[in-house]
């Protein structure tokens, strides 16, 4: 009789890394930095989930970037955000 060994893994959280532009160019500055987000996550072989922007109003927006918790701390360290949550 065979029996299945069942590998558990512990299931990493999904972390937003945020960072918020503020004044009548925001959403092109947000737009623009989504860029150079995805250039890092490219050039560093760094794996994530969205890259995209939210915006607030006319005057706030903010780009962000959703990855494993297991990967935040090197987005986070090198691309400093100026904020984060767990994303449900």
């Amino acid at each position: 009789m065979f029996s299945s060994i069942i590998k558990k893994t512990k299931m990493s959280r999904k972390i937003k890394l945020i960072w918020d532009f503020r004044g009548e160019d925001a959403k092109e500055t947000a737009i623009h930095h989504t860029k150079h987000l995805k250039e890092f996550a490219t050039a560093e072989s760094l794996p994530y989930y969205t890259i995209d922007i939210k915006e607030v109003n006319p005057m706030l927006c903010a780009a962000f970037i959703n990855v494993d918790e297991t990967n935040m701390k090197i987005f986070r360290d090198a691309l400093k955000p100026h904020r984060g949550e767990v994303v449900a």
